[in-house]
């Protein structure tokens, strides 16, 4: 198998999106007409993705101890696919970090996901290095826009804005400390921080940048074999007018978001 391309858990399973819902659920209908509930990883707007009708394809996992069996990976958009689960960059990060497929990064000596360091914090990947510690957050996106710049996030996340103060912290001790946004769309071209959906993290991506943390992106091809890895992507951190980004948001209100309700499984 190539290098470039992360697998999914299962070979994936193709279904139509009816609706989302409670933030965290999918109602998806498989190919032949029985409506499932499907574990939603995002907890972000899916700002134009909760497209009725669309298709979607699913990872199945039959273990007893789950409550959902499917879950949703991919949603097709104007005919190509976007990646909606958002623990899957950090798997695709480690087969890339690996790889040594990131120049940024091909001098490390090793790593470890998940460390926990300070106060109750913990870093998606800690670095080693032959300058020492590099702490590495990995951010999905999947928010594109016709401009074909990736936009993150796509909903106010306080987490995200603190996770940035967190790694800044860690560059005013002397380390080294960096962002990887993973964009799960096969149009970006490159990416900005969003003023329109959180000028907050905006803010606060464009201050701890000026101090030293690093900002980096990749642009990765959902497949139904897996995520392909294509290229690095620049990252923007420079202000722009936001206008053209908040009517874009608008406009897709109506394919962002869910409901308050619980799915209901029946057919009409």
């Amino acid at each position: 198998m190539s290098p470039n391309l992360a697998p999914w858990s299962s070979p994936l399973v193709e279904a139509r999106f009816v609706s989302r819902h409670q933030r965290f659920l999918a109602l998806v209908e498989l190919e032949g007409g029985e409506r499932v509930v499907a574990h939603c990883v995002n907890p972000g707007r899916m700002e134009g993705l909760v497209i009725a009708g669309a298709r979607v394809w699913l990872t199945r996992n039959d273990d007893p101890k789950r409550k959902l069996r499917y879950t949703l990976e991919i949603i097709e958009r104007d005919g190509r696919l976007v990646g909606a689960d958002t623990n899957v960059p950090n798997r695709f990060v480690a087969a890339l970090l690996t790889a040594r497929l990131l120049p940024a990064y091909a001098d490390l000596l090793s790593f470890r996901a998940e460390v926990k360091y300070g106060e109750g914090h913990r870093v998606d990947f800690l670095l080693e290095t032959p300058r020492g510690p590099h702490y590495l957050e990995v951010k999905n996106c999947h928010l594109v826009h016709p401009d074909t710049l990736g936009y993150f996030p796509d909903s106010v996340s306080e987490r995200a804005s603190s996770h940035l103060e967190t790694l800044c912290a860690q560059v005013r001790a002397g380390f080294e400390a960096s962002v990887l946004f993973v964009v799960q769309d096969p149009l970006a071209t490159g990416l900005r921080p969003s003023d329109a959906h959180d000028p907050t993290f905006a803010e606060t991506a464009r201050r701890v940048g000026a101090e030293g943390v690093a900002f980096r992106a990749v642009r990765a091809r959902p497949t139904l074999e897996g995520l392909l890895f294509e290229e690095e992507i620049p990252v923007d951190l420079a202000p722009y007018p936001k206008m053209p980004v908040l009517a874009l948001k608008k406009a897709l209100d109506a394919t962002s978001g869910w409901k308050a309700s619980a799915p209901v499984l029946a057919t009409a």
